[in-house]
């Protein structure tokens, strides 16, 4: 069964063009030299992205391919205006990043609920001959058409907003973890990649406080090159204030699994290895204290160290206050004001983006131009002001 959850599509989006200006001389009765009074034409439409806290996936974008705004109404006598075309606004969940199809290049991010960013502004009306009339020129013979629409094929990537993102290999435990924090449901099995979607969870903890904990499938090695599931859910932890790494407690060598991990980080985003990180070894029921002692020795140092167990409710109420006071540690507040200004605005990698849009099932050939618009484009570039 087709997933609900979607969090990148691929959309050709096109403004309005601006209407063609009115040359009409005016011709009634007991005045025959009326002089000129052609309208303005009307704005074309403009297509605006906007921030909506009531969607949490781009599912409702999945198969609208192509996004047109009105073209603007033609001007007409007695100096009539044209009608203006109507804005669209695309609704998109807060975390959406917006990237040009055709270059990589970052274009705008949408970060907070109503937020709105005029990502194709509409083609201005052209103006009257009624404009144009001057005391040698009174009778005008020409107008202006209106100028062409804007359009661009863009790429809508969403990137959860969590404040704790939960990075392992599978099974190592983390979708147990995020069911006995909070109230999430995710499929829980014993067997590898039974997370096919990220899930956020919002985690209560003391006098009434919460923080919202992410997700994600398990990263295997290689995973940075397109192994596994490869780049298509690693750009959800890049928006997580704190990653939570968790490793098995019955692992040969945790140390070793720590450190692949932290390198497929740094393979996709070196940015990433900024954020402040905890080690949560998992499965601690199924050792000894002599042994929990043993472990400790050969853990990583310049990172703070849980042993817990989602199953048997072992070390969750440390490790919520480790989580808590790591969130609320003055070094990761400024971190994070100073991360969102540069993270969001990597341009995308275009050796790996082909492979992407075949991960995700899109097709390149969606672009669309009418024949009329591409008249109306010669026209306003052989214009000439007089």
């Amino acid at each position: 069964m087709e997933s609900n959850f979607v969090d990148y599509v691929k959309i050709y989006c096109r403004s309005g063009k601006g209407g063609r200006g009115s040359m009409h001389l005016r011709h009634v009765k007991y005045n025959p030299n009326g002089g000129p009074d052609g309208g303005d034409g009307g704005k074309g439409g403009s297509i605006i992205l906007r921030g909506n806290h009531n969607y949490w996936t781009l599912l409702h974008l999945k198969y609208e391919r192509h996004i047109f705004a009105e073209h603007g109404g033609n001007g007409g006598k007695d100096k009539c205006h044209g009608t203006d075309g109507k804005d669209v606004y695309i609704d998109v969940p807060c975390g959406t990043v917006v990237y040009d199809a055709e270059t990589g290049k970052y274009v705008c991010d949408i970060t907070y609920d109503g937020q709105e960013i005029v990502l194709l502004k509409g083609g201005r009306g052209g103006l009257g001959n009624f404009q144009f009339r001057t005391a040698t020129n009174q009778a005008p013979r020409y107008a202006q058409p209106g100028e062409p629409m804007q359009e661009m094929t863009i790429i809508l990537e969403l990137k959860l907003l969590a404040d704790v993102g939960l990075v392992g290999f599978p099974n190592a435990g983390k979708s147990t973890l995020l069911s006995s924090l909070s109230n999430a449901r995710p499929k829980i099995a014993n067997y590898p990649f039974t997370t096919m979607e990220p899930s956020l969870g919002i985690v209560g903890y003391r006098d009434n406080k919460s923080f919202v904990m992410a997700d994600i499938p398990g990263i295997i090695e290689g995973a940075a090159e397109g192994k596994g599931l490869g780049l298509r859910f690693l750009r959800h932890i890049e928006r997580n204030s704190l990653l939570l790494f968790m490793v098995p407690g019955d692992t040969d060598d945790i140390k070793r699994e720590y450190e692949i991990l932290l390198n497929e980080l740094r393979q996709f985003n070196p940015d990433m290895l900024d954020k402040h990180r905890v080690l949560a070894i998992t499965k601690c029921d199924l050792l000894d204290d002599e042994l929990v002692e043993m472990l400790r020795e050969t853990l990583p140092n310049d990172l703070p160290c849980v042993f817990i167990s989602a199953v048997a409710n072992k070390g969750l109420d440390e490790l919520k206050d480790v989580l808590w006071r790591e969130l609320n540690a003055e070094s990761n507040k400024l971190a994070a004001v100073m991360a969102e200004d540069t993270l969001v605005h990597r341009d995308k990698d275009m050796t790996r983006f082909a492979e992407e849009l075949a991960d995700e099932g899109e097709d390149d050939d969606i672009e669309y131009v009418d024949e009329e618009d591409i008249e109306d484009i010669e026209d306003y570039e052989d214009f000439e002001y007089e």
